[in-house]
């Protein structure tokens, strides 16, 4: 049986290498704080235009914030 595959990220660590807070990276994408918590706790898989934003705020690819 293949194993079901899991979106991780590298979200807390970009965005604090860029000097956000969650607040203010949500703030930039228009979501809440606790949607990006969430995300970075692998809770929640954003949408592909939430994923989009938050590559463009962090100055980042895809495949370099979100991998399997």
């Amino acid at each position: 049986m293949r194993e079901k595959l899991k979106l991780q990220n590298n979200l807390k660590e970009t965005r604090i290498s860029h000097g956000y807070s969650q607040e203010k990276l949500a703030e930039l994408v228009g979501t809440t704080r606790q949607t990006i918590i969430a995300i970075e706790k692998q809770i929640f898989n954003p949408t592909a235009k939430l994923a989009l934003l938050l590559c463009i705020a962090l100055e980042c690819k895809f495949e370099d914030l979100f991998y399997f």
